[in-house]
């Protein structure tokens, strides 16, 4: 039992400090206006988003941008359902080009195919399934002219809908974003998302684009972070609640169970010991959850220690939440069914992540 509650003792001590990090990161958010000056190439891959683009390009459209200053790239990623964009019915440039296939990961791929071919200085990336705000290319934009930065990580949320689903993912990206906020808060960053991400053309080129990192489908975000925080921390700036990204939540567990999955294969890639070990530190606390309960079944006394461990995870999983949610404006809905549910969902993503295969968008992956 006391190594059940050392393990617990740690959870909260770490989940403690990305919550104060999350008011720290907020503390260092600037909020001037400038004149828009910096050039953009957004770079979309895509797969199958027939349904998707065209929703996509609108809020692209509705920018408050000058559209001489961004360009469109799309790279489809051999789409069969019959997709179609009629360029010319933007009033900013759009180009389409197929993907080159090289490596393990399409996205990767699709990405280097798009950076010769971008005109402009500043790569701004986001997926196929996502509306961008109307300030988006603005808030980048602020953050470069105020200050020395080559990448700009921004967020992404989930699109409301009444599902429990829905309900239990929006929790967990919640607690992803809350710990992307906290992790720069602490200047210890090394979370992103690719659906809302900006860097330097010049440093993805210097820095040999995903060099090292091919083998891995996934990681065309956190990978690209970690070469350049390596090379100086002060290079890459957190933009919290400026201007979130959203996107659609999984329609299916088992949609949800490989996107997770795809998520979790780069954990061991990681070429930092923090996210290694809070990674840890998180799979272990889940463990010690089920496994208090289970020895209830064979020493009825160790419901008290179950109780204790749940309630203690539960407290400060919640406290977690609280802050994320009020940061982010999301409001926390199903927090206990979700609270029971994941450890359980954990280990399952977990065990499926180091077996090294899974599906996503009808295509097997490891």
């Amino acid at each position: 039992m006391f190594l059940f509650i050392f393990i617990l003792f740690i959870y909260v001590a770490c989940i403690t400090q990305l919550a104060f990090g999350i008011v720290k990161a907020n503390k260092k958010i600037t909020r001037e206006i400038v004149t828009p000056k910096t050039t953009f190439s957004i770079i979309v891959p895509f797969r199958n988003e027939a349904n998707n683009l065209s929703s996509l390009l609108e809020s692209i459209s509705k920018l408050d941008y000058p559209t001489d200053l961004f360009e469109v790239i799309l790279i489809d990623d051999e789409s069969n359902d019959g997709w179609k964009v009629e360029v010319e019915n933007y009033k900013f440039a759009v180009s389409i080009f197929p993907n080159k296939r090289k490596s393990n990961s399409p996205k990767k791929d699709a990405i280097e195919t798009a950076i010769p071919l971008a005109r402009f200085d500043w790569i701004a990336a986001t997926d196929a399934d996502c509306i961008v705000p109307v300030n988006w290319l603005a808030v980048f934009d602020k953050e470069i002219q105020n200050s020395s930065v080559n990448m700009l990580v921004g967020s992404v949320l989930y699109h409301d809908q009444n599902s429990f689903l829905h309900h239990f993912q929006n929790n967990d990206m919640l607690s992803l974003q809350g710990v992307t906020a906290g992790s720069f808060g602490i200047e210890k960053g090394f979370m992103c998302n690719g659906a809302n991400l900006a860097y330097k053309k010049e440093i993805f080129t210097i820095l040999n684009g995903y060099e090292g990192n091919t083998k891995l489908a996934s990681g065309d975000d956190v990978f690209l972070l970690q070469k350049i925080v390596k090379e100086n921390t002060s290079w890459a700036r957190y933009l919290g609640n400026q201007s979130v990204v959203y996107t659609n939540s999984c329609f299916t567990w088992k949609e949800l169970v490989h996107q997770r999955v795809r998520w979790a294969s780069k954990t061991s890639a990681y070429v930092t010991w923090y996210p290694k070990i809070l990674g840890l530190v998180v799979f272990f606390t889940n463990i010690g959850m089920i496994a208090t309960l289970l020895f209830t079944l064979f020493y009825h006394s160790f419901i008290y220690q179950f109780l204790y461990f749940s309630l203690v995870k539960m407290g400060i999983d919640f406290i977690f939440l609280r802050f994320a949610s009020a940061y982010f404006q999301v409001k926390i809905k199903k927090f206990i069914p979700s609270f029971l549910i994941y450890p359980y969902f954990t280990i399952v993503v977990v065990f499926l992540a180091f077996s090294g295969n899974y599906q996503w968008k009808n295509r097997k992956l490891n």
